[in-house]
């Protein structure tokens, strides 16, 4: 017996701790979220490039476009121009837009729109990046400056991260004689980026420059210069106006290296507008998109990526065992007597169709009237098998009437009684006229009431919408719902109702 209750415990255990883990995995490391209702931002990117034209040259223009290879996904792109060629392609870990036309005059503008949103996998995208590089060559005073910085940067620094922070603070002290050197009169970001890859290149630390939008809505935006390492597992950003290490989650990575966002070949005055803003959509809708335009597949093995209508089925199925779950806590717990497990939850499913009032109405007039042909084919001493024939033909006939009734009436509702389990109310029925004849009639009536009183409350709880959604959407959570009804299983206290049926003994213990 010991063995056998072990067992048991670590079953429980299993089937618990599996049910947290998987729908903890799929919250917390997919980022699924645990409503409905939950949104996700949606981000319009527009970048409008305007230029003048030479009219007798060919125009050539090259634009830099997001890689969107991490952090972000694209969900729509779109290249807006009016006769132009347009072609992409990737170079250098960049993307890079050619419009190109063989003759255009005047004022030209050009579109690049991109639809974009947080990438939803948890899993990271493997990144690789060089983690050593050659001496930039440098001679004279300026050779002697950057030594003379390299050696406060080696005392103070202990790794790659805080290498490149105390390079980028100190080339950022404008006091110090040697940065002066170096920055010969020219304080601005990108030229000290390009000094703190020179002092970087002594020591052999690959850095490059990478060019970011920043994601506001409805603000002017110009790119932003930032500068990055690779450590051998991760890319370490770092702002080259104060060291701070980390790319803010609103920056999106535009391009990287040295060159110009746009060229223009055949053309002069080019500039380039970005405008931004963003907007809501439902999360879930959101990550399939999200899966269809990745190579991500964290919901390809969830119920959603069933066909749409099996999807309907499954919604109605996953909540089966919620309803068998009432119905076992009010038997076993609070001790209300039904008939059976199974036959409230498909009455509380009819009564999906049917809506709960007018459900109830139409299960106790089918059902009282069943009773009273089956009271009176008793009388005439058939067997079982014809007598349940005749119930269910009449339940049949009594559906048919019912719904005919109905609609000439106008009522519509009425309609879907005949989305009622025929079998079950035939069955509930017969079980109940067996019931009336070895309890009595008050015990019959105590049953039926007790059954339509266990079915509403389970079609009450099996059509709340928010735990629809979380059974179909963390189906594991039914791993722990078999758990606690094994627990149940070994149960054997008292019943609420049987408390209250002993209570005369508990006085007169007193």
């Amino acid at each position: 017996m010991r063995s056998l209750t072990l067992h048991l415990k670590i079953l429980i255990t299993i089937l618990v701790v599996l049910g947290i883990s998987v729908t903890a995995y799929q919250i917390f490391v997919l980022g699924i979220p645990v409503t409905e209702d939950a949104t996700d931002d949606l981000w319009n990117i527009d970048a409008k490039v305007e230029f003048v034209a030479n009219p007798k040259d060919p125009v050539k223009i090259q634009m830099f476009v997001p890689p969107l290879s991490r952090d972000f996904v694209s969900l729509n792109e779109s290249f807006i121009s009016n006769n132009y060629g347009v072609s992409v392609n990737r170079i250098d870990g960049n993307r890079k837009v050619t419009w190109s036309a063989r003759r255009a005059k005047g004022n030209q503008t050009l579109y690049y729109r991109l639809v974009l949103t947080k990438r939803y996998s948890g899993e990271k995208v493997k990144v690789k990046g060089p983690t050593f590089r050659d001496s930039i060559a440098v001679e004279g005073p300026e050779k002697i400056a950057a030594e003379a910085l390299l050696a406060p940067i080696r005392q103070h620094s202990a790794d790659v991260e805080t290498f490149i922070t105390e390079a980028i603070k100190r080339t950022n002290n404008l006091n110090d004689d040697n940065v002066k050197l170096l920055l010969a009169g020219d304080p601005s970001t990108p030229h000290k980026a390009k000094i703190v890859e020179l002092l970087l290149s002594i020591a052999h630390v690959p850095v490059e420059k990478v060019h970011t939008i920043r994601l506001v809505a409805d603000q002017p935006q110009t790119p932003e210069l930032w500068l990055r390492s690779f450590n051998g597992n991760d890319w370490l950003y770092f702002n080259p106006e104060t060291g701070e290490q980390g790319l803010p989650a609103d920056r999106l990575l535009w391009w990287t290296g040295d060159e110009n966002l746009i060229t223009v070949e055949g053309g002069k005055k080019a500039m380039v507008t970005f405008s931004l803003n963003n907007s809501e959509m439902n999360a879930i809708r959101l990550a399939k998109l999200t899966d269809e335009n990745t190579d991500a597949n964290f919901l390809e093995y969830s119920l959603y990526g069933l066909p749409l209508q099996t999807q309907q089925t499954f919604m109605i199925m996953v909540m089966i065992p919620i309803g068998v779950l009432v119905i076992l806590i009010l038997r076993n717990l609070i001790g209300l007597q039904t008939l059976g497990t199974f036959t409230p939850v498909l009455i509380a499913l009819a009564f999906r169709e049917t809506q709960l009032g007018f459900g109830i109405v139409l299960f106790t007039i089918i059902t009282a009237l069943g009773l009273s042909l089956r009271s009176y084919l008793e009388h005439l001493k058939l067997q079982m098998l014809p007598r349940l024939s005749v119930v269910l033909t009449f339940v049949v006939v009594l559906i048919a009437a019912i719904s005919l009734f109905s609609h000439k009436l106008g009522l519509e509702r009425g309609l879907s009684v005949a989305l009622f389990p025929m079998v079950i109310l035939t069955m509930t029925i017969e079980r109940l006229s067996i019931t009336w004849e070895e309890r009595g009639a008050n015990h019959a009536l105590k049953v039926a009431i007790g059954t339509l009183f266990a079915a509403s409350l389970a079609h009450l709880i099996m059509s709340v919408p928010e735990l629809i959604y979380f059974v179909f959407t963390f189906p594991a959570i039914l791993l722990i719902l078999v758990g606690f009804m094994l627990a149940m299983g070994r149960y054997r206290g008292y019943r609420l109702t049987e408390l209250v049926r002993f209570k005369a003994f508990l006085k007169a213990d007193r």
